[in-house]
């Protein structure tokens, strides 16, 4: 643990001194503008090897380096009879290998002083390694032997069987989990998005090895994979790594090329009542755009505008968030977060929040409410102040060579290129309040929501109701 917070501290300081470098040179030099210094990053360096797969890389000259593999690969991917395999690779991703056992992985990850990490999501699986800049051509070698040579031990599996099992109930007894698998599962009803990525019991207690060798044998592609790097890299060497290690992943398909399935939103509502719950846990959304699409920065900044607040705060009622303010005064809720969460070709725009039984219509018909003044009566200052919040948040999320590596992989995956900060700065500043309103009276007001609640909910009110506050009537 010492080691993982001397390297990522050590490459969060890289960057930062990076930032600070950036800040002296626009005291010495007033001439340099914020604009002028989202050009001054290195630059996103992309190669596509024989096979397909794609190296993509950004060198910051810092001593330390996290790279790792994205492949479309994720829940959506899978039927109702597979649901779960994505993840349960996850968890055998590091049992060993056909060249090296479970002990000798860990070893030389532990020798390094590297930290091997993986991950699942309804689109992507990902498989990455943060490490020093000279120990990457190992690291490399590792990753493709965890990627390409699994062995998928009977025993491991059996064992890991048990741990996700276990995982499952612990995951149950966290409702935010909870509520967002079942507000995909009612608003993607009868599609893949549907499904969560931990998968049902059922599931976990019947995947067999041939599962996840034909899953590993259907989506593990080179043109569905991009070996992404930040931090210290030498392009040209991750190239030539990359074809050595991975050059000989297949590219081609035997049976049906596997593609993504239109996801159909359905406004609708799902129930699960427990009076023995303190609190009630509700989210409620639209449907929104895709990720690449043009209406996904104008809704991200109205998810902005709604914001999010929580008790623990500090400054109380003194928020910018509108409903924030309600939310202290009139003691509405005890939190509640804003989300855009976009996929591929759709996505979800709504709110979460967690309120006393006997707060829930109060609560919900003033989150409404706000809905309705954005998308009627935006005002430019809190589009303004909106803006800013968005990019400092863009910002500071891009710092350190994990966060960089990883919107490399992902952008990669969905836009086909990486976005550039100057350019993403810029779609953030052609929104205006006549935007804002444009793409909220287009996809959330007066849709169909849909609707996820847990917990002592009896006050909830009627779906017809929760809809016919998705607009209101002017007199």
């Amino acid at each position: 643990m010492l080691l993982r917070g001397i390297l990522h501290g050590a490459s969060r300081h890289a960057v930062r001194s990076s930032v600070r470098n950036a800040s002296t040179a626009l005291q010495a030099n007033p001439s340099i503008t914020y604009e002028q210094t989202l050009y001054n990053v290195p630059e996103t360096r992309v190669t596509a090897i024989k096979n397909g797969l794609r190296v993509a890389s950004e060198d910051y000259g810092i001593p330390t380096c996290t790279v790792g593999v994205w492949i479309n690969a994720g829940s959506r991917f899978e039927t109702a009879q597979n649901n779960g395999t994505a993840y349960f690779l996850e968890h055998m991703a590091f049992k060993g290998t056909n060249n090296r056992k479970q002990n000798e992985l860990e070893s030389e990850i532990e020798n390094l002083g590297a930290h091997l990490n993986a991950y699942t999501s309804r689109e992507q699986t990902v498989y990455y390694a943060k490490c020093y800049s000279k120990d990457l051509p190992k690291i490399v070698e590792l990753l493709s032997d965890i990627v390409q040579n699994n062995q998928f031990n009977e025993e491991d599996i059996e064992r890991e069987r048990h741990a996700i099992l276990r995982q499952m109930q612990e995951i149950e007894n966290t409702p935010q989990d909870v509520i967002f698998d079942h507000l995909h599962a009612t608003a993607y009803q009868g599609t893949p998005l549907a499904r969560s990525v931990i998968g049902p019991t059922d599931n976990i207690k019947s995947i067999k090895k041939a599962d996840l060798l034909k899953y590993v044998g259907t989506h593990y592609k080179a043109p569905r994979m991009v070996l992404a790097a930040a931090g210290g890299i030498n392009h040209d060497q991750l190239v030539r790594l990359s074809e050595e290690h991975f050059g000989k992943v297949k590219a081609g398909y035997q049976g049906e090329v596997p593609d993504l399935l239109p996801c159909r939103f359905t406004g609708s509502e799902i129930r699960i009542r427990d009076d023995d719950m303190p609190l009630a846990h509700i989210a409620i959304g639209v449907e929104s755009t895709g990720l690449t699409h043009a209406d996904t920065i104008p809704l991200m900044v109205a998810s902005t505008i709604v914001g999010n607040w929580d008790r623990s705060m500090a400054g109380g009622g003194h928020v910018a968030s509108r409903f924030g303010q309600q939310s202290v005064e009139y003691n509405l809720c005890h939190s509640f977060q804003s989300f855009n969460t976009c996929y591929t070709d759709t996505g979800l725009w709504g709110a979460y929040l967690v309120t006393d039984r006997m707060r829930i219509d109060d609560a919900m018909s003033a989150l409404q409410d706000e809905w309705c003044r954005i998308a009627t009566a935006c005002t430019d200052i809190e589009v303004a102040r909106a803006k800013n919040l968005l990019k400092t948040n863009m910002l500071l999320a891009l710092d350190g060579s994990t966060p960089l590596c990883e919107d490399i992989g992902r952008q990669l995956l969905s836009y086909g290129r990486r976005l550039p900060l100057h350019e993403l700065n810029a779609r953030i500043d052609a929104v205006d309040a006549k935007t804002v309103m444009g793409v909220m009276k287009q996809y959330v007001y007066n849709h169909c929501p849909a609707v996820a609640a847990l917990g002592p909910i009896e006050q909830l009110r009627d779906y017809n109701r929760t809809r016919s506050r998705m607009y209101t009537i002017s007199h």
